[in-house]
């Protein structure tokens, strides 16, 4: 029986014209606001040629834009790996049985919880040096500092995801004779990360563009590269952010599109449905059963 009906009542004549009234009004207050925005630009200069001609210039793209855009990627999916393993081993530690696990994970991952990235990534580039007598480079600051925050953000998506599993699922699984590590290996945590993967996903495509915090150790990802570089050579920031800002979002609508279709497939194969065949009608030893006549 299907639960739509209770959780989302179908709108009645007057609330579908009441719908479709303020999907007008606020179509045009969006259409109005970007006029707005469009003509104060255009009072401002920030429209004229010169400006948006450099991007028409491939070494514009070879020297700022891509370099950027490729030191962001190698960041983000280096931290997006080191994030999801972080996670998940800092997870299972809070559920661990032993108290002298569970308390220090917990520790650990309300304190990077806590703490601005911002901050985070300072410290490590700035303060760790001084812990390590040597130098810590802009690319492990901004990875470590992405996978303490996100990792710390996505250990309590997949504890709450392993949390929403039936109970019955771990005792049948006990029943069995599996230990606690094959259980949560082979069972809990591969459907927490399919039940928390709308969460998850929001999580990488935060931490895709939290790599544009790496602008305080200068460290050269695409904001960097593509904004403050690029902008300095040719003036044109408000064209350079707006090019930049593009690219962020087909990067981050690729990656959701990506996830979108893991999930239809997951959810494909979990529901998938085995075909049965008909039980045989001969009965044991081979003899058949005769149909009563008329």
């Amino acid at each position: 029986m299907s639960t739509s009906n209770v959780l989302y009542d179908h709108p009645g004549p007057r609330a579908r014209v009441r719908n479709a009234v303020l999907s007008v009004v606020f179509g045009v207050g969006l259409v109005a606001l970007l006029w707005w925005i469009y003509t104060r630009f255009d009072q401002a200069g920030q429209w004229e040629a010169r400006l948006w001609k450099p991007f028409t210039d491939s070494k514009t793209w070879t020297q700022f834009i891509l370099p950027g855009l490729r030191q962001t990627l190698l960041a983000a999916a280096t931290g997006m790996v080191l994030s999801l393993a972080f996670g998940i081993i800092f997870a299972v530690g809070r559920l661990s049985n032993h108290r002298w696990v569970r308390v220090p994970a917990g520790a650990v991952v309300e304190f990077f919880r806590a703490v601005p990235l911002l901050i985070m990534i300072f410290f490590i580039f700035y303060g760790v040096p001084f812990l390590i007598q040597g130098p810590v480079s802009a690319f492990t600051a901004v990875v470590a500092g992405l996978t303490l925050y996100n990792g710390s953000v996505l250990a309590e998506a997949f504890r709450a995801g392993i949390r929403s599993i039936p109970g019955g699922q771990s005792e049948a699984a006990y029943a069995v004779g599996m230990r606690k590590s094959q259980v949560m290996q082979l069972i809990l945590v591969p459907q927490a990360a399919r039940a928390m993967l709308p969460v998850i996903v929001s999580q990488l495509v935060v931490l895709l563009k939290d790599t544009a915090l790496g602008y305080i150790v200068a460290f050269p990802e695409l904001l960097q590269r593509g904004v403050n570089d690029l902008s300095a050579n040719y003036g044109n920031v408000i064209a350079a952010a707006m090019v930049v800002a593009v690219i962020y979002i087909v990067i981050n609508s690729l990656l959701t599109t990506l996830a979108n279709w893991l999930d239809r497939r997951t959810s494909r194969r979990a529901f998938r449905v085995p075909r049965q065949t008909a039980p045989d009608s001969t009965p044991a030893g081979g003899a058949t059963v005769a149909e009563p006549q008329g």
